[in-house]
């Protein structure tokens, strides 16, 4: 594909579509930017300045056009403790820091390790981040009357019955409109919007060199905080990542993603923000409107430092019924209900890892927990499946030959010992190992234990595919 041909299929096609994606997206990463900034105690600008940046420089270095990255409710989690302690300097320390290590991770092509994370694990994460999104969303209801959840309802409402009669507009988009409108005009002033929860400080982002000593004790406070936030970033941004991939059935470079990740995350740290990750709903969502390439998340970035500067009166009166709407629906779309309705009909060892990684992300509220945790079960169920060894013998006279068939590691040498009998009438053993495969030291061993002791009990032996 020339250069020529990529720049129009990335900046000049579906022009429309892209940018109106971009728009919505932007209105569902706004609360998201606002509750993550409360969530690592921080104020609320640093989520939004994180959000901006990230997306701006994601936008030309990444390699998942459509994929939206900002600040992260799972990254947000790891920096509480650091602002408490240390300060929010140190935080913005951290984030360069991360973004620096999450480069390397792509220069030495980490990305290559997710081909070992099963389907199972992704269903997993992709449902318990649906169900934790849902259950973020119910804070929004306390105290309020019910007027709210007619609000949800009628935003609900307008997303999914709109498109059968009207197209050119996202439907997200049209609620949000009418909702903002519908709340101004009837004066609802008991109604939550935005302004409530959060100032919207309208201004520029700026550059700054972290108010910290550089020494080495500084990096050492700093270091194991990236580390773990390099480890969730890199995590939730390759399954978001195989995500899109399967969405738009497009392949897409996982190590270009996590250079420009890093890059993104340092231009954040020296701008005021929170390290971030690719978001699975707001991505979801802008590739369901239409938004696979990068204008749409050009569009996003722009549009949400339009309205924080320029809009930011505007953006303080939209309800936030519309926005829980929208999050709603999101969690809707990303849920795997086959993986519930059809489980039936699934194996039970990836219904199993499945329901192991959702527990483990539900219990802990650590997305990366839940992935280690699936894998975790994963390897331990692919090692018992594969441990099944068949010996099978037969007689030729006074010898006796054993086939085995499987594969021999650890989990199954002592199989292997079990079935081949020691002191049996035969005066010749022969042992063939020409269906299965010898994977380690410890079946090795066992095979060499099982010639020793058939010898010493007097018994000529040979072993052929060794």
């Amino acid at each position: 594909m020339s250069i020529k041909t990529s720049w129009r299929e990335q900046w000049a096609s579906n022009v429309s579509v892209n940018v109106l994606a971009g728009i919505t997206a932007t209105l569902a990463l706004v609360p998201d930017s606002l509750a993550f900034s409360f969530m690592a105690g921080v104020p609320p600008v640093v989520g939004i300045y994180a959000s901006i940046c990230i997306l701006l420089v994601i936008t030309f270095l990444g390699g998942r056009p459509g994929m939206i990255s900002a600040a992260a409710g799972s990254m947000a989690v790891l920096m509480l403790t650091l602002v408490k302690e240390q300060g929010i300097e140190y935080l913005f320390a951290a984030t360069v820091l991360t973004g620096v290590i999450q480069y390397f991770m792509g220069v030495f092509k980490l990305g290559k390790l997710m081909r070992f994370v099963p389907s199972g694990v992704l269903t997993g994460f992709i449902n318990a981040l649906a169900i934790m999104i849902f259950l973020s969303q119910l804070r929004y209801f306390k105290g309020e009357s019910w007027v709210m959840y007619v609000l949800v309802a009628v935003t609900l409402g307008i997303i999914y019955l709109v498109p059968r009669f009207f197209k050119a507009i996202p439907s997200p988009l049209i609620a949000v409109v009418v909702l903002t409108l519908a709340v101004w005009a009837f004066g609802m002033g008991d109604v939550t919007r935005i302004g409530d929860i959060a100032e919207i400080d309208a201004s520029l982002p700026s550059f700054l060199l972290p108010d910290i000593p550089f020494s080495w004790d500084t990096l050492w406070i700093i270091l194991p905080y990236s580390l773990s936030l390099a480890v969730v970033g890199y995590t939730e941004t390759m399954l978001t990542h195989n995500l899109l991939d399967e969405m738009t059935g497009e392949k897409t470079d996982k190590n270009r993603e996590m250079r420009g990740q890093g890059i993104a995350n340092i231009v954040a740290g020296f701008f005021g923000g929170m390290a971030g990750c690719a978001l699975v709903a707001e991505s979801v969502l802008n590739v369901k409107m239409g938004g696979k390439n990068r204008l749409s998340t050009l569009v996003a970035a722009l549009f949400l430092l339009l309205l924080v500067v320029l809009l930011g009166d505007l953006l303080s009166l939209v309800p936030m019924a519309a926005l829980v709407g929208i999050m709603l629906m999101v969690c809707i779309a990303i849920f795997d209900w086959n993986s519930v309705f059809r489980m039936n009909r699934l194996p039970v060892g990836e219904t199993g890892v499945m329901v192991v990684t959702v527990g483990a992300v539900l219990l802990t509220h650590d997305l990366a927990i839940g992935v280690l945790a699936g894998v975790f079960v994963s390897i331990i169920w692919f090692a018992v499946k594969a441990s099944k060894v068949h010996v099978h013998s037969e007689w030729e006279g006074s010898t006796r030959t054993y086939r085995v068939q499987g594969q021999l590691f650890f989990a199954s040498a002592s199989e292997l010992e079990e079935r081949i009998e020691h002191d049996c009438a035969a005066e010749q053993v022969h042992i063939d190992l020409t269906g299965t495969k010898v994977w380690d030291h410890t079946a090795s061993l066992a095979v060499r234990k099982t010639v020793d002791r058939l010898q010493k009990n007097g018994k000529q032996v040979t072993v052929a595919g060794v």
